[in-house]
C-alpha cells in the first residue's frame, strides 16, 4: 500500500459517527422530562407561598344616617348642662390638697380638696376641753343640791314639831334655792358647751371639701397653698372656686328660634340633632320646654331639647343644629362613608371592605347624595364596616392591608 492509501485508511479511523439530527436516546429523553417537572413543582410551590406585598391603607367606618319625615324649622345653638357646678370651701382658709384633675370623674360625696386645718383642730380641742369643764361643773353644782334637798326637808320637819326657829329655816332654804339655781346654770353651760364642740367639728368638717354630685371636672381654678373663700376677699389674691364639675348625663341642647316661627314648636315635639363637629350624625332629640319670655335684642325664644344619646363625643358648649320634625322620629337611610372610599370596578361603584384578617373584599354599593366629603350609602355596606382609605388603584380583591392610624 502506497503512503497515501495508508493516510487516508488512518484519518477514516478517527472519523467520528454521527447520529441523525434532533435525535434523543430513549434514556436521556426520560430523565430531561422528570428533571423540568420537578422544576415547575417547585416554582409553583414557591410562588404560591411566596408571603404577600403588605399595602398601608387608611380604615373608615361606615355611620347610621337618619332622616325624618320633613323639617318644619331649623334652628341653631348649643349643647349646655342642665348640672355644673364650681365649687368652694364654705369657709375661709388655705388649700393644702386638691384631689382633681381636668377630665377625671368624680363620685358623690368624693372628697376633692382639703384646706389647712390646724386653727379648726385648735378650736375643736379648745370647745371640748370647756365642755369637759361644764359638766365637771354640772357634777359638783348637782352634789351641793343633793345635799342641801334633804338638810332644808330636815329643817322644815323640825319646824313643823316646834323645834326649829323659822329664822333657820329660811337659812336653809336660801342655801337650798341657790344650790338649785347653780345646778340649774350649771346644766346650761353644759348645753353651751356641748353646741360650741358641734361648731368646732361643723367648722373642722368644711375643711374638707367633697363633690356634690357625680360628674367630670372641666375645669381646675385653684392649686395648693392658694387661699380660698366663698366671696372675693384679700385684694383679688383670693380663689372664690376650687374646680368645676358637670354632670354629663344632663346634657341637651338650647336654641334660639325667631318668635315669628315660635308656633311651629310645641313641648314634645320631635327633632333631629346635628353637632357642627360631627355633621353627618344625626341624634335623636325632643323639645322638653319653650322658656316662656322672648329676648328683645335678638327677636327670639330659647327652647329646650334633650338628646337621646349618651355619647362621649357630646361635650358642652358644642354648636349644634336642630331640626324640628313635623312627623315620626328619624328613621335611618343608609351609611355615610367619605367620598375617597369609592372606587369604580367594572363600570360600577365599589369600596374595599376590611375584614378581621387585614385582607380585603371589593364590594359593589350603591350610593346617594353627597355632602362635605361624604357619600351616602343605599345598599352594600352595613353600619360599623371599615373601608380603606389612600392609594386604592393598587389593591386588589382579597390583598393583605396595613391599617394606618
Amino acid at each position: 500500500m502506497n503512503p497515501d492509501d495508508r493516510k487516508m485508511a488512518l484519518l477514516d479511523g478517527l472519523r467520528l459517527e454521527r447520529g441523525a439530527p434532533g435525535k434523543i436516546p430513549p434514556g436521556k429523553k426520560a430523565i430531561f422530562v422528570l428533571t423540568f417537572g420537578a422544576i415547575l413543582t417547585v416554582a409553583a410551590l414557591v410562588y404560591a407561598n411566596w408571603p404577600a406585598r403588605t399595602i398601608a391603607v387608611r380604615a373608615a367606618t361606615a355611620a347610621v344616617v337618619a332622616e325624618g319625615s320633613g323639617s318644619l324649622l331649623d334652628a341653631s345653638g348649643y349643647v349646655v348642662a342642665r348640672r355644673q357646678a364650681t365649687f368652694s370651701a364654705k369657709i375661709l382658709g388655705k388649700l393644702v390638697a386638691v384631689d382633681v384633675e381636668e377630665g377625671g370623674r368624680v363620685t358623690e360625696g368624693q372628697i376633692i380638696a382639703r384646706l389647712d386645718d390646724s386653727n379648726a383642730m385648735a378650736a375643736l380641742a379648745q370647745s371640748k376641753a370647756a365642755a369637759l369643764a361644764a359638766r365637771a361643773s354640772l357634777a359638783q353644782a348637782q352634789a351641793a343640791f343633793a345635799d342641801a334637798a334633804p338638810n332644808y326637808a330636815r329643817y322644815r320637819s323640825l319646824q313643823a314639831q316646834g323645834a326649829m326657829s323659822a329664822e333657820a329655816v329660811e337659812g336653809r332654804k336660801t342655801i337650798f334655792d341657790a344650790t338649785r339655781t347653780a345646778a340649774s346654770v350649771a346644766e346650761r353651760n353644759l348645753a353651751v358647751a356641748r353646741a360650741m364642740v358641734a361648731v368646732a367639728a361643723a367648722n373642722e368638717n368644711d375643711t374638707v371639701v367633697r363633690a356634690p354630685f357625680a360628674g367630670v371636672v372641666t375645669d381646675k381654678a385653684a392649686q395648693p397653698g392658694e387661699i380660698v373663700a366663698p366671696a372675693a376677699a384679700g385684694g383679688g389674691f383670693t380663689r372664690t372656686g376650687i374646680a368645676t364639675i358637670v354632670d354629663m348625663d344632663s346634657l341637651e341642647v338650647q336654641v334660639d328660634v325667631s318668635e315669628s316661627y315660635i308656633d311651629r314648636v310645641h313641648p314634645g315635639q320631635k327633632a333631629t340633632v346635628r353637632l357642627n363637629a360631627y355633621p353627618d350624625w344625626d341624634i335623636p332629640g325632643a323639645v322638653i320646654a319653650i322658656i316662656p319670655t322672648a329676648d328683645e335684642t335678638k327677636g327670639s325664644v330659647k327652647v329646650r331639647l334633650s338628646i337621646a344619646a349618651r355619647d362621649r363625643r357630646i361635650l358642652p358648649q358644642m354648636g349644634a343644629h336642630v331640626a324640628f320634625l313635623a312627623g315620626q322620629m328619624p328613621r335611618a337611610v343608609g351609611v355615610a362613608i367619605p367620598a375617597a372610599a369609592i372606587v369604580r370596578r367594572e363600570t360600577r361603584q365599589a369600596v374595599f371592605v376590611i375584614g378581621d384578617d387585614n385582607r380585603v373584599r371589593l364590594r359593589f354599593v350603591e350610593t346617594g347624595t353627597a355632602r362635605k366629603g361624604t357619600v351616602l350609602v343605599s345598599v352594600g355596606l352595613a353600619s360599623g364596616d371599615r373601608v380603606a382609605l389612600g392609594d386604592l388603584q393598587n389593591l386588589r380583591d382579597g390583598a393583605k392591608v396595613k391599617v394606618e392610624p
